[in-house]
């Protein structure tokens, strides 16, 4: 595994240029629980025969119909195989009737982008705004959605100016544990899922120094994720990291090990999210399959919970499937969050990484995302 995707420290730059990016199906869903399961499975014999007989190194050049027609969907694809299929979303953005058309057409759950980070929700201490992160949840239920909830601790990512004065574990353990409590109490029962914790360890496998590290030690993931528990006793709490995608790397084994340790020790943590952001120098790994199958054998849920794969053509919507195909293969594996709608609303733009192209039409990733889930 090549070392940190995302430029600077950790997740920082990445996330900053999201920021940055802000600025600027029912009617498909009942017609295919109208169909019916069985004759959904016949459609998707169809997609089986067209990949096989023209081979995803011709998606690139060819449209392929029949793919999209054997499932209308990637939403129907992935609930016929009881999984989700999620996308990454702003909320600026869902006035875009092109981009609100293929978050509603396509997928079964969002993720808020930015809106649930921690200085978009409490700007200041103690005060908090959930107006843009609210717009995306009643859209979602508006649209037969589920809602993905993130970065309730996120250490290396926290930007509020007011966060910088907390010195001590006197004043950063009151403040981390009511901002949990805070967020989890007001999407009681709108958000089923949340990453309490993400990209707490570095690629050594040493945890990444950060404010909580350093004033409440390493305990503070174990708290968060008590905390959250008492605050939603129903959600489903999960660690989110990068570049844990090959078991053999000692990052992956660190995150391995601490989730081993908190299942046998009791601490609620149910579920482990693998931000998977591949570039043409950080393909798939061979054993990405092992990685979510140990993981699953711990006896939580595994989310693809940030995926995107840079590059273009076959290539890419080869990538793709075997992403796809690893999840579907583990029972454990609970669903994909695609990290974007179109290429030109991704964090990684120049790279092209996401499944629809600058104007809202399928690439070739998504028809080999289709066929697989499908078929």
């Amino acid at each position: 595994m090549t070392g940190d995707l995302r430029p600077g420290p950790g997740h920082r730059a990445g996330a900053d240029r999201r920021r940055s990016l802000r600025r600027g199906r029912s009617t498909l869903r009942g017609r295919s629980l109208l169909r019916g399961r069985g004759f959904l499975r016949g459609r998707l014999t169809v997609a089986t025969a067209v990949v096989g007989t023209v081979a995803l190194a011709t998606l690139g050049t060819v449209a392929l119909p029949g793919v999209a027609d054997a499932a209308s969907s990637l939403r129907e694809g992935f609930e016929a195989r009881g999984r989700h299929i999620g996308v990454a979303v702003n909320a600026s953005k869902l006035g875009d009737p092109v981009y609100a058309g293929i978050v509603d057409r396509e997928f079964s759950s969002v993720t808020p982008e930015n809106e649930l980070e921690w200085d978009s929700v409490e700007p200041a201490q103690g005060q908090f705004v959930f107006t843009r992160a609210d717009q995306i949840v009643a859209h979602a239920h508006a649209n037969g959605m589920q809602v993905r909830g993130r970065s309730l601790v996120a250490p290396n990512n926290i930007h509020s100016a007011w966060f910088g004065n907390l010195t001590s574990a006197t004043s950063l353990r009151p403040a981390m544990n009511r901002h949990i409590t805070a967020v989890l109490t007001h999407y009681r029962g709108q958000i089923p899922s949340w990453g309490v914790v993400t990209e707490a360890f570095t690629e050594t496998g040493a945890r990444r120094w950060s404010r909580f590290e350093a004033y409440l030690g390493p305990s503070y993931i174990e708290e968060a994720f008590r905390t959250a528990r008492a605050a939603d006793p129903g959600a489903t709490l999960c660690y989110n990291d990068f570049n844990i995608d090959d078991f053999t790397q000692p990052k992956t084994q660190a995150v391995y090990a601490m989730v081993r340790d908190f299942r046998a020790r009791g601490v609620p943590i149910d579920c482990v999210g693998l931000a998977s952001h591949f570039t043409t120098s950080n393909p798939v790994p061979t054993s990405y399959q092992r990685t979510i199958a140990q993981f699953a054998g711990l006896g939580v849920q595994v989310q693809i919970s940030e995926l995107d794969i840079g590059g273009s053509g076959a290539t890419q919507a080869d990538r793709y499937r075997r992403v796809v195909a690893a999840c579907l293969v583990v029972a454990g594996c609970t669903g994909i969050t695609i990290w974007g709608v179109r290429d030109t609303d991704s964090w990684r733009s120049n790279d092209t990484p996401v499944l629809f192209d600058a104007s809202g039409n399928r690439k070739p990733a998504y028809y080999g995302v289709l066929a697989t889930a499908c078929c």
